[in-house]
């Protein structure tokens, strides 16, 4: 549903906003964010391309079971080259969800271009926290949002309403006219 349809149905343009930033929301909570389904999915291929290849080699080893000093030197170079690629692969995981979770707090933060926000950080001082959350990201952002405050939206506030109805509009001729006494006593 676009801001045509809204306003077709008799919305006014404030409503639409609210309407729209809702329904944003909602989709930012409910699914799960590009960086996060990226880094699943590279995981998921390292994964895939580790097993393939230790698959291949351990059918290389079944075809050179020769004499026992060639199998033993065949073994420690396949352990030494798994432990490199698994050291490797968790280096890559761990910079993934680094990367994942970075993007998620600054999206949270109202960024307005994440790529141009990470280059300003050193990411070398966070660190990935149990619960998926940067350690140290709040502190980097709030000092960026001082710094360079255009990489961020500014969040405003309008007041809606006239005070009654927790700032809902009730435009009856008695609250109209509750109002109205109100706000002449204020002023008198």
């Amino acid at each position: 549903m676009d801001k045509a349809a809204l306003k077709a149905l008799g919305l006014t343009d404030e409503q639409i906003t609210k309407v729209i930033e809702q329904h944003d929301n909602d989709i930012k909570n409910t699914y799960i964010p590009k960086s996060r389904m990226d880094e699943i999915n590279e995981t998921n291929k390292a994964l895939k391309e580790q097993l393939s290849t230790r698959d291949k080699d351990i059918a290389d080893l079944k075809k050179s079971t020769g004499d026992n000093a060639e199998l033993s030197k065949k073994y420690d170079e396949l352990q030494g080259k798994y432990k490199t690629d698994t050291d490797a692969l968790n280096g890559k995981i761990k910079q993934n969800s680094l990367n994942a979770a970075l993007d998620l707090g600054i999206t949270k933060a109202k960024g307005k271009n994440s790529t141009a926000i990470k280059s300003l950080i050193d990411q070398s001082k966070l660190a990935l926290k149990d619960d998926g959350s940067v350690d140290g990201l709040d502190g980097v952002i709030d000092g960026l949002k001082k710094d360079c405050g255009y990489l961020f939206e500014q969040v405003t506030t309008t007041q809606v309403g006239n005070g009654f109805n927790g700032g809902k509009v009730d435009t009856t001729p008695e609250n109209t006219a509750v109002a109205n006494t109100f706000t002449n006593a204020l002023k008198g």
